[in-house]
């Protein structure tokens, strides 16, 4: 079974060597052979289709035709028509007959994509095709049959729709003969780097420019980071950087850039998937502590700078005559300089005037100046900005 799962891998294009990921393709591959409803479940932008697409290729049907329909993308006025068709003049505009996916995909596979999205009186219409196996266009009183797999995909808790009233329970067990689960992104970290590069890879070859790579740092935040958007949203990241960046070799400070940072709103809990609400406020958590981490050692970094000034005069043209240093308990304020009893000037005036100095020095460079005060160019920008320097013809 290890030989067919890797055979799947490589036909479809799967990376990754999760527990459960090749649980779900093992599953897949078995009930393919049969006719029973499947339902796929995960997260938006974990490859649910790639799934249904295993399912109907390996299946009997895989010579027929396979419709793929986003239930959640068709209008409530309109679904029906789609998925059933209608007869000529059933309703404005309706100037002609009309096949619907269901009649369209008969003898092969429809993927019914959003299907928790589905109106209840389709619900209805769809637990009739399941059942029966046939259905009725919109204006004919001639119910029409069909021979079609359904394999339905939902990243909602079906049952708590239930519960709700927006979903029946007689379609939920109707569709959900067989399940499959597909895990997220981020219960597979030793896939993530893996995926990346392949998807750096590709896009490299396909616009014919050298792939990028990733410093050990790098790679260990894509690790760390909780993918919300899943294998989706990695692709497009690793596209971005791999069209718009100039270096080929991407650090974590470049990574950061396109990667938005993590929510600091508290996480709520429902009752449902505990661990996975719990992972993430554990990695809420722990990026806050980094974050935090991250701004102290800036912050002696600065304090650095501003012992540096102090002692070479940088600060300003008159010398520093009289002057006198006191220390507060205060960080935002950590060291005050009277020039001779007339000007105060705390550590916000000192950084700016430290910032000026070095960035006339190197021409405006940042690279150069971030370097001489041994601070980021990220945070060097930042400041830049707060200090209203960005554009200043003196600077």
């Amino acid at each position: 079974m290890t030989e067919d799962i890797q055979a799947i891998k490589r036909k479809f294009g799967i990376l990754g060597n999760n527990k459960e990921l090749n649980r779900a393709i093992e599953i897949a591959s078995k009930v393919a052979i049969t006719d029973m409803s499947v339902l796929v479940m995960g997260e938006s932008g974990v490859g649910k289709e790639v799934f249904s697409k295993i399912i109907h290729q390996s299946s009997a049907r895989k010579h027929n035709k396979y419709i793929a329909v986003n239930c959640g993308a068709i209008p409530e006025g309109t679904i029906e028509s789609e998925l059933f068709g209608h007869l000529k003049g059933a309703f404005t505009n309706a100037d002609r007959d009309r096949k619907g996916y269901f009649a369209e995909a008969d003898g092969g596979t429809i993927f019914l994509d959003e299907v928790g999205e589905l109106p209840l009186g389709m619900q209805v219409k769809l637990l009739r095709v399941l059942e029966a196996g046939e259905f009725l266009p919109v204006g004919s009183s001639k119910p029409l049959h069909c021979d079609v797999r359904i394999v339905a995909a939902t990243n909602v808790n079906l049952l708590k729709a239930i519960e709700k009233g927006t979903f029946r329970e007689d379609l939920y067990y109707r569709l959900n003969q067989i399940s499959i689960t597909i895990p997220p992104l981020r219960e597979r970290k030793d896939d993530i780097y893996m995926l990346f590069m392949r998807f750096a890879v590709d896009q490299a070859e396909k616009y014919h420019i050298p792939h990028i790579s990733l410093t050990e740092e790098a790679r260990e935040y894509l690790k760390q980071y909780t993918w919300k958007g899943n294998v989706r949203q990695l692709k497009n990241i690793a596209e971005q950087i791999s069209i718009v960046e100039t270096s080929r070799s991407i650090d974590a400070q470049t990574l950061r850039r396109y990667i938005p940072m993590e929510s600091a709103l508290p996480v709520v809990f429902d009752g449902t998937n505990t661990e996975r609400q719990f992972d993430d406020m554990t990695q809420i958590i722990l990026q806050n502590k980094r974050d935090i981490t991250n701004i102290k050692a800036e912050l002696e970094q600065l304090k650095e700078i501003v012992k540096t000034i102090i002692t070479n005069g940088h600060l300003a043209t008159t010398p520093l005559i009289g002057s006198s240093v006191h220390n507060h308990n205060n960080e935002n304020d950590i060291i005050d300089i009277e020039l001779n009893g007339e000007q105060n000037l705390n550590i916000g005036d000192l950084k700016k005037q430290a910032i000026i100095d070095a960035l006339k020095k190197h021409n405006g460079k940042r690279k150069e100046t971030a370097e001489e005060l041994g601070i980021s160019d990220r945070t060097l920008y930042r400041k830049i900005v707060e200090y209203g320097l960005k554009g200043n013809k003196d600077v």
